[in-house]
């Protein structure tokens, strides 16, 4: 029974270290045998409940993996403020240097272009009505809203930040632009119908065929294309480029830079925006692994604008987004609790755990500042 037992000596010493220069939060440990304990002082704002031995040997591990896999598998739960439990992940260690060898090997054995439709359709080829339970309802679209409020509905959120992109990229019916990355169609939708011709590309064959039926659907002036976005050849130039949260997986940014303006005619525009972090590669093992597997890695702004600053491209802005993805990811987390019942019904518990740690740990980690994310514009230049 030693084995089902919290190590409370490890635990209160880790207690101690990581709040030292913190405010504290106190969370309760309930082992699946003896007494719980609450660390800190005040009443618990979580509870990490061991439902076996495998559930506590990943808290007395400290270890953010053991941890991570342990809530998966439901060998582990979070009782209460999950938002602050995921905000302190810290308090778990995250040294795996085999696993950050592991995660670029592939890449190099398989070739990129192949890598990253593995790992991108890793996250994305699942029914597209199990993320249709969490996104907004009007426009279905999986990067942040651009919210005039805190409490602003999430559809408004998602129409303006549609409207900005069109507006500044300056589209007008009839212009021709490249989507990379077409999600559930929230721009393709929402360009075609004010005329403007999308062609998008996707690399999840779900998605994929999600938006040959929406385009359909809708007599939209579009199309879309299952091809990797540097494989891609245009039959002549395109007014304009749509890059909504794939930055993240296309880190070469100076190759990503020369595709652009291959496909674009001058004067042409790219709008962007991506969650981005202070270095490079600083993804948590956990979410590298078993969430976004593969080289995805957040955006490096100022690398980014050092590789656009040797490109032809002018760059037109760039703004902050960080508050806009938090208020995304939070009420992307509370549809997805709301409607956990018919999630687990449809999809099963394991989905829905995994997705549940996503989301909660995103918006915590925008709203630490753990994580960042931007838009910006960038224009060719008229020869």
């Amino acid at each position: 029974m030693t084995g089902q037992k919290a190590d409370w000596g490890v635990l209160e010493r880790r207690y101690r270290s990581y709040f030292r220069k913190r405010e504290e939060v106190p969370f309760r440990v309930e082992p699946p045998v003896g007494d719980g304990r609450t660390l800190g002082r005040g009443e618990p704002v979580f509870t990490l409940e061991a439902r076996n031995a495998a559930g506590i040997t990943a808290v007395n591990s400290l270890d953010q993996v053991q941890v991570g896999l342990a809530y998966l598998d439901g060998h582990l739960d979070i009782h209460g403020d999950i938002f602050s439990a995921l905000g302190m992940r810290k308090f778990f260690g995250d040294f795996h240097p085999i696993a950050w060898v592991n995660r670029y090997l592939p890449a190099v054995v398989r070739g990129k272009t192949e890598h990253d439709r593995r790992s991108i359709t890793a996250h994305y080829d699942r029914d597209p009505e199990f993320f249709l339970s969490f996104l907004d309802s009007r426009h279905r679209c999986y990067t942040q809203g651009s919210f005039k409020t805190d409490d602003e509905p999430i559809e408004d959120a998602m129409t303006r930040k549609m409207d900005m992109a069109i507006e500044q990229l300056g589209l007008n019916p009839g212009d021709r632009v490249l989507e990379v990355g077409g999600g559930w169609g929230a721009f393709v939708e929402h360009a075609g119908r004010k005329g403007i011709e999308v062609t998008t590309l996707t690399l999840s064959e779900p998605s994929e065929l999600y938006l040959k039926e929406l385009i359909a659907r809708e007599d939209l002036p579009c199309r879309v294309l299952r091809q990797h976005f540097y494989r891609y050849e245009a039959d002549k130039p395109y007014d304009a480029v749509v890059n909504m949260g794939v930055t993240e997986h296309l880190p070469d940014y100076a190759a990503s830079l020369r595709k652009y303006a291959e496909l674009l005619r001058p004067g042409g525009r790219v709008y962007l925006d991506a969650l981005a972090m202070r270095a490079k590669n600083r993804m948590s093992t956990f979410m590298s692994k078993y969430v976004y597997p593969g080289v995805s890695t957040p955006l490096l702004l100022h690398d980014y604008l050092a590789k656009v600053a040797r490109s032809p491209f002018y760059l037109t802005s760039v703004d902050d987004e960080r508050h806009n993805y938090y208020l995304t990811c939070k009420v992307w987390a509370e549809k997805l609790d709301a409607n956990r019942e018919h999630v687990v019904a449809n999809w099963g518990e394991p989905l829905y755990r995994h997705f549940r740690l996503f989301l909660w740990g995103s918006a915590a980690g925008f709203h630490s500042g753990l994580v960042q994310a931007y838009r910006w514009a960038l224009e060719l230049p008229e020869r």
